[in-house]
């Protein structure tokens, strides 16, 4: 969708609402995060690198990680 996607540090909310722009920013986080605890592969990579789930953002290995299994927003 978005052809400029960089890799950075993202709040959740915002990296939410890239994969669910129709959604209110909680709706989107929730959707988010029942994907990547879906995917369990994604859940356990991203626990290896040091995911806190308390954390309000995601660190720039995180999105990556996340990208590479759920493609670009």
């Amino acid at each position: 969708m978005n052809c400029e996607f960089k890799i950075r540090p993202y709040t959740k909310k915002e990296l939410a609402l890239m994969y669910f722009p129709d959604s209110s920013p909680r709706t989107a986080v929730n959707h988010l995060m029942a994907w990547i605890r879906r995917c369990k592969q994604l859940w356990q990579q991203l626990h290896a690198i040091g995911y806190q789930p308390t954390c309000k953002a995601f660190t720039p290995r995180e999105v990556r990680t996340i990208v590479e299994q759920l493609g670009e927003p």
